[in-house]
Order: C-alpha cells, then sequence, then structure tokens
C-alpha cells in the first residue's frame, strides 16, 4: 500500500519506520528542512556551530525508542553517555544517585544515603512510593502532583528538593499544574521498573544523529519502492476519497497525520464536519502550550570537574531561571563518539529552563547575564567556570503540552477513514516526552496496517 506520513518529527519518522518495516511504500512530508521536529540539530549563528534545538535526555524505560535505534542498526550504548539516576544541586546542599543494586534496592539505598534530606523525610518518601506500588500506580482521579504529596505527608524541603525536579524531567509542568496519575505512569516504568529502567541517558552526539538522520537512508533500501522523503514541502489540504485519501494533489490509500496538534486540526477541519469529527477537533483545542528554553554557552575551554548534568536553584525574582545544567565535556570525556563540532562542542554548557513562560517577559541579554551569574554562585566547589565567549538561546513555544488532570487526549484512530494520527499529544499514556512521541508513530503505523490488511 501507498501511505503517506505527514510531519518528520519523532512520531512521524517512527510512522514511517514502522511501516516500511510492514511492507508499506512511505512517502513522507516535512515542512521544514531538517527532520526532528521539536528534537533536531539546528544551526547557530551566534556560535557559528550545529547545537540542538533543545537539551534532551532519555531515560532507560524509553525502550521503544531504544528498540527503534537497534531496528536502524544504531547503537545506543555508543550514541548516549548513560549513568544511574542521579539528582545533585549544583552547590552541592542535595544529592540522591541509584545505588549499583538490583531493584527496588537501588532506590531504597540512594534515598538512605541522600544529602540534604532529614531522615523522617527519607522515610515519608519511601513510605509514598511503596504505598503508589502498593495501588497499582494509580492515584485518586483529578489530583495534581502538589495535591498527592500534601497527602503523602511530603515536606517542602522533600518536594523542592527532590519532587519538583523530578516532576519538571518527566512531565514540564508545575507540581501545582501536574496529572498525579500521569506522573505515576512515568515513576511506574522508571522508578518501579528494572534497575537500569531508572538510568539517565544523555545524548553524546546531537539529536539529528541519534537515528533522525539514519531514517532518511533506511526509506530508500530495499523493498518496497519507491520510499522518499520530501523536505520543505508543507501539506495544504486532506481529501477523503473512495479510494483513499488525498495529500495535497497525491492518491494514496492512507495517511498518518503526525504533525503538532494545531497544525492537525487545521488539516482535519476542512474535512467531514461529523459529530465524531468534532469531537475529536473539540479534543485537539483543549492543550493549553509551555515553552521551554535552552540556553546555550560556550566558554572559552572545557570545564572539567562539573558531572554531566546538575539541578540548579531558580530565583525568578533575581532572572535567575536556569533548572539544570548540563556539562558537554563530562558528557564527550565517556563517549566513543566524535563531538559534531570537535573541541567547540566540549566547551558547551546547556541551561534548561521547563517552564519559560516568564523569562520571556524580560531583556534576552540581561537575563543571559543573570543566568551565568547563577550558574557561577552555585558551582563555586568546582572551582572558576572558564569565561563565557559565546551564547545562543532557543526557546521552543510550543515544546509541551501543560499536563494537567483530567485532559482528554485523542487517540491515534481518527472518525475519518484511513486517516490515524501520532504525535505525543495523542493519548499515549505518557507526557509530552520523545518516548510518547516514538510510541504514537509506532502504535499508529500498526493500527493503520491491521486495518489496510483486512479483506
Amino acid at each position: 500500500m501507498k501511505v503517506a506520513v505527514v510531519g518528520a518529527g519523532w512520531a512521524g519518522l517512527a510512522a514511517a519506520q514502522r511501516l516500511k518495516r510492514h511492507g508499506h511504500a512511505v512517502t513522507v512530508f516535512e515542512a521544514a528542512h531538517t527532520v526532528g521536529g521539536r528534537a533536531r540539530r539546528v544551526h547557530s549563528p551566534a556560535l557559528n556551530i550545529h547545537i540542538d534545538n533543545g537539551q534532551h535526555i532519555l531515560l532507560g524505560a524509553y525502550t521503544e525508542t531504544l528498540d527503534l535505534m537497534r531496528e536502524l542498526d544504531l547503537d545506543p550504548a555508543t550514541l548516549f553517555h548513560r549513568e544511574r539516576l542521579s539528582l545533585e544541586s549544583a552547590d552541592g546542599r542535595f544529592k540522591l544517585r541509584a545505588a549499583a543494586l538490583p531493584a527496588p534496592l537501588h532506590l531504597l539505598a540512594a534515598i538512605a544515603g541522600a544529602r540534604g534530606l532529614g531522615l523522617r523525610d527519607k522515610w515519608r518518601l519511601i513510605a509514598i512510593t511503596s504505598k503508589l506500588q502498593g495501588s497499582g500506580w494509580r492515584v485518586e482521579k483529578g489530583l495534581t502532583v502538589a495535591s498527592w504529596l500534601y497527602r503523602g505527608g511530603q515536606s517542602p524541603q522533600a518536594m523542592r528538593n527532590f519532587w519538583q525536579p523530578l516532576c519538571l524531567a518527566a512531565l514540564n509542568t508545575s507540581l501545582e499544574q501536574a496529572c498525579a496519575q500521569l506522573f505515576a505512569h512515568v515513576l511506574r516504568d522508571s522508578l518501579g521498573g528494572t534497575r537500569h529502567a531508572s538510568d539517565v541517558l544523555i545524548p553524546n552526539v546531537d539529536l539529528s544523529r541519534l537515528w533522525p538522520d539514519r531514517l532518511e537512508a533506511y526509506l530508500m533500501e530495499g523493498d518496497p519502492g519507491p520510499s522518499r522523503l520530501h523536505r520543505g514541502r508543507s501539506v495544504r489540504k486532506l481529501a477523503c476519497a473512495a479510494a483513499g485519501v488525498k495529500v495535497d494533489d497525491m492518491m494514496f490509500d492512507a495517511a498518518v497525520l503526525a504533525a503538532n496538534a494545531p497544525a492537525a486540526h487545521k488539516l482535519l477541519e476542512r474535512l467531514d464536519p461529523s459529530a465524531e469529527g468534532k469531537q475529536y477537533l473539540a479534543a485537539l483545542s483543549a492543550f493549553a502550550y509551555i515553552p521551554i528554553a535552552t540556553i546555550t554557552l560556550q566558554l572559552a575551554s572545557p570545564w572539567a570537574p562539573p558531572p554531566a548534568m546538575l539541578l540548579l536553584h531558580d530565583e525568578p525574582a533575581r532572572l535567575h531561571f536556569g533548572q539544570w545544567l548540563f556539562n558537554r565535556h563530562s558528557v564527550y570525556k565517556h563517549s566513543t563518539q566524535t563531538p559534531t563540532a570537535g573541541y567547540a562542542d566540549a566547551c558547551l554548557l546547556h541551561v534548561v529552563v521547563s517552564d519559560a513562560g516568564a523569562m520571556q517577559e524580560h531583556d534576552r541579554e540581561l537575563m543571559v547575564t543573570a543566568v551565568i551569574e547563577q550558574i557561577r554562585e552555585q558551582t563555586g566547589r568546582f572551582g572558576p567556570m572558564p569565561a563565557v565567549i559565546g551564547h545562543s538561546l532557543i526557546v521552543e513555544k510550543r515544546a509541551t503540552f501543560a499536563a494537567v488532570p483530567g485532559l482528554v487526549r485523542p487517540g491515534n484512530a481518527t472518525p475519518w477513514p484511513n486517516i490515524w494520527t501520532a504525535g505525543d499529544w495523542t493519548d499515549t499514556g505518557y507526557p509530552a516526552v520523545l518516548e510518547g512521541a516514538v510510541r504514537s508513530g509506532r502504535r499508529a503505523a500498526d493500527l493503520l496496517h491491521r486495518a489496510l490488511a483486512l479483506p
């Protein structure tokens, strides 16, 4: 069958790979000239090098993404810096690191030995996670993470040092707004899984080199054919026809719409306005979005002491918006890969602001200066940070949806014949993370394949 995939983010590319494995001829349409969507390589004019459009980490529990890479003959062991779960504040006041023990002892030992938590906090942290596991990882419907934690007796210190950074990393939504059940799903597959499920995986190559670059070559290999990827090609119109789906002026047997939710809504609202279609469109319109900012700092020389990932204490009143600090030198020193920009890549720091809405109200140069000050203040134990010789700020305005309680997310199947959707915004059971996008793309492809295979 001839299948169109509209959108070459991680969901669309995962769908294309799966469809080709099922034996279909796939044509991918991507409006941009670089594939990968919100997780891709971009050129920074300010630094004159290629960087990622945002810092991303994966977890050992992201099995679908890791399986996809292996199916493309890529080895995750060489593409990621992998280490046991570690939450460490830049100022050294808090540190928790999973032990090299079988699950769940690896986390029990981490909590018992955590720096910055009292005995009472440690006991209550173990109690609330044990109770969650005993309930089958289910929480009361409609609860926010903050409400769930308050009911579990978590102290303000435990919430600030442990739960808040974990929630921001998983859902990119604050404790006060985030859906407790969605958070529980992430805890189930990571903290509640095997010892390696909670491992942190930091890419040691740019995001496009992880696997999106490989996918284009894969589409052109072997049978069936021709499969192809059209860059810089915006799809303006979808139409349902007796023979399948018309994508602009091209006819296909079926299509996977893997654009973001607003773009998917724009294309689908022109189709037959059935009651089911209106309900599906209403779900697409219900999302609120949260911007994520990544500040890339280029240092005069590599900064050797700090580890690959550190927590920063934010203080918005002082324009100290940084929440995570990533040190590329500490990633590359454990890597077998050659840095994409040689020596320059090892001199980069990435600062992530998970909810960058308030940050955008301020002058960019003043804010970057303040964040540099924040890093220097909180990393003094590592010695002086080398001079900053350049910086780049990237803000993804629709980086993630607000993962709030009660949000109804549509499934991959749509009311329109031979059209499926894929994206991290579909009902994956995961927040807006890369694993959710990959799972959605693969599921959409499987549903489409089964539907087309029916007599």
